[in-house]
């Protein structure tokens, strides 16, 4: 009865029920992680289901995404191309067991998001959206890429069309929030992180996002609050907490929360810093940071366009040329 349809589904799966069990296992584990140590279970499962059936197009390519999200948010700096690599390898191995599996396109826009080729980054997306216009990560992720590149509405309709698609998922709603945030929402994205919250109260930084969105919005107070809840846990929290701390006056300790985070993290983190440093009003530190980052080709770079942190910079022409380097599309 469902005709090609049913081929469709199938492409990229497994008839090996170990396999299957091992990659489903990998999925809940990766795809609503609370670390670093979920992220790496999920990727040693996915690996465990490719060990089983080497063919298994599906888990090639949710290895190939869980990499590129440990890349970007959790490697240090001598881990970082090595995950991407592996995440490219990855991405092309799907796609060559199953052209039309929508998630290898997706895993190769995530390797071509993040680093920094924004062109073929569009491509994958818009051939992930074709071949599974009802996927709710593929929704997601086109939702985040499109803010980054400055097309909010399209942005915004992505990212809520995924959270009608998988609607008890906190991280289509965690990605919403990031949306509304960049497209300067600020009520809106707040909201948002509160249903993250209502769904799952341990998901990884979820209360240092609502601390953003209170910081945005001038509500100091409970942006401090918010943050100091898993400041242990993320290193948005420390971002939080250093913007938070010098804008209510508290300024060595804001210098300590950044101090750890560049012990932990290291040069990894550059962008980070120079949010921060924007935003105590440091352009020379923020702008030696930016430059720092762009030499590393720091995965966070992708946000410089929209990020509202950034926005004290925008008029300094080495922060302009940046971004010109970039080359983001107008």
């Amino acid at each position: 009865m469902l005709g090609d349809v049913a081929a469709k589904v199938e492409a990229g799966g497994t008839r090996n029920p170990a396999a299957l069990d091992a990659y489903l296992r990998g999925l809940k584990a990766a795809f609503r992680y609370h670390d670093v140590d979920d992220l790496q279970t999920g990727i040693a499962l996915y690996s465990e289901a490719i060990r089983l059936d080497p063919n298994y197009a599906l888990a090639f390519a949710s290895r190939s995404l869980a990499l590129g999200v440990y890349a970007s948010n959790f490697a240090a700096q001598t881990a970082i191309r090595p995950a991407l690599d592996r995440a490219q390898a990855d991405a092309h191995g799907a796609i060559s067991l199953a052209p039309e599996l929508a998630e290898g396109h997706l895993a190769l826009a995530l390797f071509f998001e993040l680093t920094l080729n924004f062109k073929l980054a569009s491509e994958e997306y818009g051939r992930a959206l074709a071949l599974a216009p009802g996927n709710a990560r593929v929704a997601r992720d086109y939702g985040g890429f499109a803010v980054e590149m400055g097309d909010f509405d399209v942005a915004i309709a992505a990212a809520r069309r995924s959270t009608v698609l998988d609607p008890l998922n906190p991280m289509s709603h965690d990605y919403l929030r990031i949306v509304l945030l960049a497209a300067r929402r600020y009520e809106e994205a707040l909201a948002a992180s509160e249903v993250v919250l209502s769904l799952d109260p341990d998901f990884g930084g979820a209360y240092a996002a609502r601390g953003l969105s209170y910081y945005v919005l001038g509500n100091l107070e409970r942006a401090r609050a918010s943050c100091e809840v898993d400041q242990a846990k993320s290193d948005l929290s420390r971002v939080c907490l250093a913007v938070t701390y010098d804008k209510l006056g508290r300024h060595a300790d804001a210098e300590g929360v950044l101090a750890k985070l560049k012990t932990s993290m290291g040069d990894a983190e550059a962008y980070l810093y120079a949010e921060i440093y924007a935003q105590w009003g440091n352009t020379t530190k923020a702008l030696e940071w930016l430059s720092t980052a762009m030499r590393l080709r720091d995965s966070a770079l992708i946000g410089l366009k929209t990020d509202p942190f950034m926005d004290p910079l925008r008029n300094e022409p080495r922060f302009q040329a940046i971004e010109r380097d970039l080359k983001f599309p107008n």
